[in-house]
């Protein structure tokens, strides 16, 4: 029987022996390839006041090899097939501490019976947004986070009251840990390079996290106000149905741009004894 020597291997078996992992346009896949960057994003955490580590996202592991060599113990989350077969292969430390979920449907945190963790990654650019409003969910477990965004993202994520960028993120975020903007990372780090400057930012969970309002509501008034982020205060805000003497108030004569969290959790209070519960 003759033999056909041009034929090519399945897909998976080509890719398993070139060693490497495709990157996979819906997972939102860029992996960084600079060792220098990834050495340097590790040692954006502490290591201090918890005992564990969550990468998201790690794909190849070129981040993990360096958190690797931190006295905590780390656990990864990874969505796509193919790298935790990478990683199971090529990090044996790892054994039993791979997570094969989405990481934004999982919860991490039972994993660690209570325990504090910090979370850090290269985060996909399609759901890194989410990825923090899920970190937001664990705050009570996570006091510190740190990794790589879409540079205008990690930029938002950080800035202040004032700027066209400050915005739902910036405010939630703000309130309950302290947010700094660490460094740029250029587009040729990533195979395959996106077509945007990458930022790197921490966040630092604040002593006291708790909220003098309602949490709930509180995440209501920022969403529903910067929803409509051109109108003053009194206008966006007509779905709570405030009394007209509330609302001659001088903080809603302003735009949410305008506010501070600080300013966003005075205006929750003002609203509270008005706001009708479990809305």
């Amino acid at each position: 029987m003759k033999k056909n020597y041009n034929k090519k291997p399945p897909r998976d078996q080509h890719e398993n022996q070139e060693g490497q992992v495709r990157a996979k346009k819906h997972l939102g896949q860029h992996f960084l390839k600079d060792e220098k960057v990834a050495e340097r994003i590790a040692e954006t955490l502490s290591y201090k006041g918890y005992g564990y580590v969550v990468e998201i996202g790690p794909g190849m592991g070129v981040l993990t090899k360096y958190l690797l060599k931190k006295e905590t113990e780390l656990h990864v989350v990874e969505i796509d097939t193919e790298s935790v077969a990478y990683l199971n292969q090529h990090y044996p430390k790892l054994e039993g501490k791979i997570h094969e979920r989405d990481f934004l449907k999982y919860d991490i945190s039972s994993v660690f019976q209570g325990e504090q963790f910090a979370i850090i990654g290269n985060f996909p650019y399609n759901i890194s947004s989410q990825i923090v409003f899920k970190m937001l969910e664990l705050r009570e477990y996570i006091p510190e986070f740190s990794g790589m965004f879409q540079k205008e993202v990690a930029q938002r994520i950080c800035e202040t009251e004032g700027s066209k960028t400050y915005g739902i993120l910036s405010v939630l975020v703000q309130a309950f840990y302290e947010a700094e903007y660490l460094f740029t990372v250029p587009p040729s780090v990533f195979n395959p390079p996106p077509k945007v400057d990458s930022g790197v930012l921490r966040l630092v969970r604040k002593a006291d996290f708790s909220l003098p309002c309602e949490e709930k509501l509180f995440f209501r008034v920022v969403k529903t106000a910067f929803q409509q982020r051109r109108k003053t205060l009194r206008n966006s805000l007509k779905i709570f149905q405030l009394p007209e003497d509330l609302k001659e108030d001088s903080i809603f004569g302003q735009r949410p741009e305008q506010l501070s969290t600080a300013q966003f959790i005075e205006l929750t209070l003002k609203i509270q004894p008005h706001a009708v519960s479990d809305q």
